[in-house]
């Protein structure tokens, strides 16, 4: 555990399903930030707002950075902060069933400009 806590992490996933390794990592880093006691801002924009459509284990698992299904299910259970590019799933064809199960919302690039300035770090994949 770091003696450095109650930071302002964001992590930024704009990477889609092909990119297992960094969609994995973006969310078991953001998971491990906030086990650290940090607080969590997660923003999914760009290909990045598939990863909320994966339905089962096994569908995508990245190597050493864990089953993307299993990291959703512990991003339902957490206290992070979900943002989801409005405009990215509205041109991918989601809708507001893409966020059942997830205390998330959709919103516009502005939140994401904002979230970066107020981050300690910023996190992209």
């Amino acid at each position: 555990m770091s003696i450095i806590t109650d930071n302002a992490v964001l992590v930024h996933i704009y990477s889609g399903l092909e990119s297992k390794n960094k969609i994995t990592l973006g969310l078991l880093v953001a998971l491990t930030a906030e086990k650290n006691d940090h607080k969590v801002t997660l923003f999914l924009a760009g290909d990045g707002v598939q990863i909320l459509n994966c339905k089962k284990a096994g569908e995508i698992v990245g190597q050493g950075t864990g089953d993307l299904y299993e990291h959703l299910q512990n991003l339902k259970n957490s206290k992070i902060t979900i943002y989801v590019s409005g405009m990215s799933a509205k041109s991918r064809g989601y809708d507001e069933k893409l966020l059942d199960g997830y205390t998330a919302e959709f919103v516009l690039p502005d939140v994401l400009v904002e979230e970066s300035i107020k981050a300690d770090s910023v996190l992209c994949y």
